[in-house]
């Protein structure tokens, strides 16, 4: 059946490859961006689509529209952009919550939140499920995304509670692929970036510090299946790949990918840098039947590939 869905941020990295897959799934689709760090040249093939439309709108400010379901993917998601303007990250998350939210109750819609492994802080437990409460330094500088995205995560379950709103909470692991902006200072278009340059490859700490990276077209097909799951699926649910590699070794396996001559220099770890993250998805597994398929070294090719034409 033929859905209007309203994907908020869709210009973005994420955005724009699950308005794509949602159209191609037959939907209405209705795109909601600022352009803050969303990018039109990533959803240029989509404008010629009739069943695309792009709105010019920031998600803090009402929004009167009728959908059937809702994807708020709206926020900047790399330190650099949601440190930019901490104040306004904070409300992208809060108050853009609160927008559709009120959106999905009018309309009995149902609605997607796309949380994240930020949510988890600097983790205690390895590796993480969806019942560790998290460790977030509350004051520090990441926390205008990693709390912004907890009290959305609260929200949400207030909202259902409270107004019986149908909600889906996705706890989004690190994940990558084309339409990433090269300059957006993530750990895997930096180092593509700079061993496409043969400049140095930045390290930050010692580089033991470990992440586990999920191809994008994984982690939106688990976006859309907790989408069209059973209403009693409401999450957490974490989405990302269990696969774990240290910054020392994905830098290394870029270098030898693009058969770079780059260097390794190392720099201090930033404040709050998160050690370890890698997430438990037997959850997902079970309830969604989903689990990443597509390998780092295949993922990284594609990457590449895409950056080869940008950079």
């Amino acid at each position: 059946m033929k859905k209007r869905v309203l994907v908020t941020g869709g210009a973005g990295f994420l955005g724009s490859h699950l308005c794509k897959r949602l159209l191609n799934d037959g939907h209405e689709v209705i795109c909601v961006d600022n352009f803050f760090t969303g990018n039109k040249q990533n959803i240029l093939p989509l404008l010629s689509n009739p069943f695309f439309e792009l709105i010019r709108h920031d998600v803090t400010l009402p929004l009167q529209i009728e959908v059937d379901e809702i994807y708020n993917l709206a926020c900047p998601a790399s330190p650099p952009s949601y440190q930019f303007d901490p104040v306004q990250t904070t409300k992208t998350s809060v108050i853009g919550a609160i927008n559709m939210l009120d959106i999905a109750r009018r309309c009995k819609a149902k609605i997607l939140q796309a949380s994240t492994s930020e949510v988890y802080g600097d983790p205690e437990i390895h590796p993480q499920p969806e019942t560790y409460r998290g460790s977030v330094n509350t004051t520090g500088i990441r926390a205008c995304y990693d709390e912004g995205k907890r009290c959305a995560e609260t929200l949400f379950f207030d909202y259902f509670r409270q107004y019986n709103v149908r909600i889906k909470v996705a706890r989004i692991f690190n994940t990558y692929g084309p339409n990433m902006d090269p300059y957006d200072g993530r750990v895997v278009s930096n180092f593509i970036v700079q061993a496409l340059k043969g400049e140095d490859i930045t390290i930050y700490g010692d580089g033991k510090q470990s992440r586990s990276f999920c191809y994008v077209d994984d982690l939106i097909d688990g976006l859309v299946k907790l989408m069209e799951s059973e209403d009693t699926v409401t999450g957490p649910v974490n989405l990302g790949n269990p696969t774990e590699i240290t910054m020392l070794a994905l830098a290394q396996k870029i270098i030898t990918l693009l058969k770079s001559h780059s260097t390794l220099v190392y720099k201090p770890l930033p404040q709050d840098d998160p050690l370890q993250r890698k997430p438990v998805i037997e959850l997902a597994k079970n309830v969604l039947n989903w689990e990443p398929r597509i390998c780092l070294e295949v993922g990284l090719d594609k990457t590449i590939e895409y950056f080869k034409t940008i950079v």
